[in-house]
């Protein structure tokens, strides 16, 4: 639901803070809610993590913008739902230059800002999207099949393709970006994580305090290099350049692959967390992070191996809460308690709303979010929304509305937003009800129980789709 500036910025805290904080937004990619310590994981550990938890605020019911990568970060960025927003799927869809977004309403703000790893909003897309969109400094991936390969030829640096040692075996690139693919043996030369990780560091050492700035530090890990497979010299696609700690496990590979991920994650979190504190920006830097959807099964991994999606059904592509159910953590020390857990339903599509509060920049076109900035700072009424809602335009179609506690969900809805894509034969619609203080696994479906509840949401999910 579109909701005016005047009646979305309920509260103006602005006013409450003459300094505005730096704003660092880590994102995972194919991270499942399980994978964290403080979520419950229990074979891998996520110290570092589970710090930002320990020492700020962590959410229990925080949704992804959608179930796969490029429409989730594209509620992300620009505020919109699935049913408003201008990439729907992994397919070819591109956000207009005219857009505002996350980055540009921090430069009205005052802010420099800067992204890092995977851009991944839409495709194809020029080299200089991520500039074009707000982003003063871009270093790393602008495609989201780009991203798959960890060992690329070439990263983008500001428009700017910066060749990479890396050499690739024939054939193995996909349709979708030419430089996909897979490492030979010999050419794994630079793993392109790592050289994220290290630009990282150094946009921070330059960092002053002159000039507040916003950090979106979009990881591709977890995520698989989906061509990978057999053809990869490790035989999967969770490419890892050691498996370090965990090389001597009774696991299989590619989840030793995996477990060195997180871990690679983790210590990116205590790498930023560490270099903040050496520049004195500790007390200053509002710290976020969190997963562009549920966890994967590709490039040879299982999602149940380490039991990533937790306590709930479902996975990546999935509209059960294992696909969009998703950590958020917020460390802001003296402004955010410590130690909290929050009951408040949100989600990607609340963060512009929030960040427009917190620093007074101007929304200046419509959104589907409210800010969440009264449960952070602890202070004032939080609104609350009416109702997400989520839509994913492959396999057939899925949407999904959830009204706390009621979640609905079609299946094989055949709307795909685009006619190229629309199912030559389309199954049946499966409608599926669930009440998640009941039931949070989403394991039964009350739809024939509750007609009414199901006819309610039904006029949500039908209002909040408009043909792209």
């Amino acid at each position: 639901m579109i909701r005016a500036l005047s009646f979305l910025i309920v509260l103006s805290f602005t006013a409450m803070a003459a300094e505005k904080p730096n704003i660092v937004y880590i994102l995972a990619d194919d991270m499942g809610i399980g994978d964290l310590g403080c979520y419950g994981q229990k074979m891998l550990t996520t110290p570092n993590i589970d710090r930002l938890a320990k020492e700020g605020m962590q959410f229990d019911h925080h949704y992804a913008g959608c179930t796969v990568c490029a429409p989730s970060r594209c509620v992300l960025l620009t505020g919109l739902h699935n049913g408003h927003g201008r990439v729907r799927g992994n397919d070819p869809w591109t956000v207009p230059d005219t857009d505002l977004t996350l980055p540009k309403l921090l430069k009205q703000a005052g802010y420099s800002t800067a992204c890092f790893g995977k851009f991944g909003l839409g495709k194809p897309l020029p080299d200089d999207d991520p500039n074009r969109k707000g982003f003063d400094e871009f270093f790393g991936y602008v495609d989201t099949s780009h991203a798959h390969n960890f060992y690329p030829t070439y990263l983008i640096h500001n428009g700017v393709r910066e060749a990479l040692p890396n050499v690739i075996i024939p054939n193995t690139a996909n349709r979708a970006h030419e430089d996909t693919g897979v490492a030979t043996k010999d050419g794994r030369k630079v793993w392109a994580p790592g050289l994220i990780g290290e630009k990282v560091q150094s946009f921070l050492d330059a960092q002053t305090t002159e000039k507040p700035f916003f950090l979106y530090y979009a990881l591709n890990l977890p995520h698989a290099n989906n061509e990978a497979g057999k053809k990869s010299p490790l035989g999967h696609g969770l490419e890892s350049p050691t498996y370090g700690e965990f090389a001597n496990k009774d696991w299989p590979d590619v989840e030793k692959g995996f477990a060195q991920f997180m871990r690679f994650i983790d210590d990116q979190v205590g790498a930023v967390m560490a270099k903040l504190k050496a520049k004195g920006m500790d007390q200053d830097t509002l710290i976020f992070f969190s997963s562009d959807n549920g966890p994967h099964h590709e490039g040879g991994h299982d999602a149940e191996f380490f039991r990533s999606h937790g306590e709930y059904r479902g996975t990546k592509r999935d509209m059960w809460d294992g696909g969009i159910h998703v950590p958020l953590l917020a460390r802001w020390p003296g402004k955010v308690k410590a130690g909290v857990h929050t009951p408040h339903v949100c989600g990607f599509v609340d963060m512009m709303a929030t960040v427009s509060d917190l620093t007074g920049g101007k929304l200046t076109t419509e959104t589907d979010g409210l800010t969440f900035l009264p449960t952070l700072l602890g202070t004032g009424t939080q609104p609350q929304h009416d109702f997400l809602y989520w839509d994913f335009n492959e396999q057939g179609g899925r949407r999904a509305v959830l009204k706390w506690p009621w979640k609905l969900i079609h299946l094989n809805t055949g709307a795909t937003g685009r006619e190229d894509k629309k199912p030559a034969k389309a199954k049946p619609l499966e409608v599926q009800l669930f009440n998640l203080e009941k039931d949070e696994p989403e394991h039964r479906n009350v739809a024939a129980e509750h007609a009414d509840i199901v006819a309610q949401l039904e006029v949500f999910m039908k209002q909040s789709w408009r043909e792209p």
